[in-house]
C-alpha cells in the first residue's frame, strides 16, 4: 500500500547493515540492492534536516552479554570476524547520524534509541534494513508499542529465508504501520521540500 504522509518529524531507522551481515545472501532482494534503497533513502533524508540512526547489533567475544534463555535454536557459532560489527561505509561518516548500538534483536530494548528520538520530536521512523523477520520485525514492533508511527519500505529489506520475509510483509507489517517502497518515500520526503 502506498505511504499516507510522513510527518514532520520524521527519522530514517536503518536496521544492521554492517560489514558481517552484509555478507549473508539474502531475499528477496540482495543485501546489495537493500543498501543501495537505504543509502538513497539516507541521502535524501539527510538533506531535508531529518534524523539518520544507524543500528548496529554487536556481543561480546565470550557471549556474556547475549540475551540469556533456554532456546530450540543453537546459537551464533564461535568468534566472529574482526570489524563484522562496524556500519557498512556506504553509510557511515556523516556527523549529524545517530548510531545506537544493540545486543538483542529490537533497536529499543536495551538502548537509548527510544530517548534519541523524543529528545528531537520524533513522531514517525521509516525502517530498512536486514534481517526482516528479526531485526526489522522487533524493532516495528516496539516502534509501534511506543507510540511512533511506523513506515515499513519494503523493497529496502530482505531476510536469509524468502518466506520469513513474506511472512513478516504479508501478515505482521500491516497490523503495526504502513508498508511502502523507497520511491514512494522518497516523492513524499520531495513534495514536503516544495
Amino acid at each position: 500500500m502506498p505511504l499516507t504522509t510522513l510527518d514532520p518529524k520524521t527519522a530514517l531507522v536503518v536496521i544492521d547493515l554492517q560489514h558481517g551481515i552484509m555478507a549473508a545472501t539474502g531475499a528477496p532482494y540482495t543485501t546489495g540492492e537493500v543498501l543501495s534503497r537505504t543509502v538513497e533513502l539516507a541521502d535524501a533524508f539527510r538533506k531535508q534536516e531529518l534524523p539518520v540512526v544507524l543500528v548496529r547489533v554487536t556481543f561480546a567475544a565470550d557471549g556474556s552479554d547475549a540475551a540469556p534463555g533456554r532456546t530450540d535454536a543453537p546459537r551464533g557459532a564461535g568468534a566472529l570476524p574482526a570489524g563484522w560489527d562496524i556500519v557498512v561505509d556506504e553509510l557511515a561518516g556523516h556527523p549529524g547520524d545517530i548510531t545506537v548500538t544493540k545486543r538483542n534483536w529490537s533497536a529499543f530494548y536495551g538502548t537509548d534509541l527510544d530517548l534519541q528520538l523524543r529528545r528531537r520530536g520524533v513522531t514517525q521512523i521509516v525502517l530498512t534494513g536486514v534481517s526482516t523477520s528479526i531485526g526489522v520485525e522487533s524493532t516495528a514492533r516496539a516502534a509501534h508499542e511506543h507510540g511512533y508511527h511506523v513506515t515499513l519500505v519494503t523493497d529496502a529489506m530482505t531476510d536469509t529465508d524468502p518466506e520469513a520475509h513474506r511472512g513478516s510483509v504479508e501478515r505482521v507489517f500491516p497490523r503495526l504501520g504502513e508498508t511502502t517502497t523507497t520511491v514512494d518515500v522518497l516523492d513524499h520526503l520531495a513534495k514536503s521540500r516544495a
